[in-house]
């Protein structure tokens, strides 16, 4: 009897053994599953701050874009007031049976002439004064070998420069004989908008077209 009572004993301590794990065990659990829940919901929110920190941003941006779209119509305005009052180039406005190379248009062109001349003028000097000011006897070979490549490449540059003026004076005579604004080869008009963009051309498309093939094939 004395056995069987301790036996019942044992198994009653075990037993209260192990309810005891098991109540630890859930415990445990739930305060890993809480934990995993604050941390879940402390990264939503860590989420959503973002979200609206990059709405903000975006926000700011698209405001700042639309301020300065709204800006540039007005600084262009500006720029157009200043290059008429500078003299630059603006296009020729062709008026409704206008007659070709009437007084208008070769003062148009003879203007647009004299500016591009006084401009090549201009880099001639500022060539002339940046190759006196960086002249110098450096004791590097190397460094002389460089400043004289690049001597050389501004004086072709110039070369070119001089047979364009000489090219300019030739468009300004035919412009006062009145023989401007006419192709060489077959006589008929170049255009106004062809001369815009290359004064100095003698050729209409044509016929340049016909000389860039003859020389290819030269």
């Amino acid at each position: 009897m004395a056995t069987k009572k301790k036996a019942s004993k044992k198994k009653a301590a075990t037993k209260k053994k192990a309810a005891k794990k098991t109540a630890a065990k859930k415990k445990t659990v739930a305060k890993k599953k809480t934990a995993a829940k604050k941390k879940t919901v402390a990264k939503k929110k860590v989420v959503k701050k973002a979200a609206k920190k990059t709405a903000a941003k975006k926000k700011t941006v698209a405001k700042k874009k639309a301020t300065s779209t709204s800006k540039k119509p007005a600084k262009k305005a500006a720029s157009k007031k200043s290059s008429s009052d500078f003299g630059d180039f603006i296009p020729y406005q062709e008026k409704v049976d206008e007659d070709y190379m009437n007084e208008d248009q070769s003062k148009h062109f003879m203007e647009l002439l004299l500016s591009w001349k006084q401009e090549l003028m201009e880099e001639v000097d500022r060539t002339v004064s940046h190759m006196k000011d960086e002249a110098a006897n450096f004791p590097d070979p190397n460094d002389r070998a460089t400043q004289e490549s690049e001597f050389t490449m501004e004086l072709r540059t110039r070369d070119r420069e001089r047979k364009l003026i000489k090219k300019i004076d030739e468009s300004m005579e035919m412009l006062e004989n009145n023989e401007y604004g006419y192709c060489e080869e077959c006589g008929i008009e170049i255009g106004v908008r062809r001369l815009e963009a290359r004064p100095t051309a003698t050729l209409c498309i044509d016929c340049k077209s016909l000389d860039e093939i003859r020389e290819r094939q030269r």
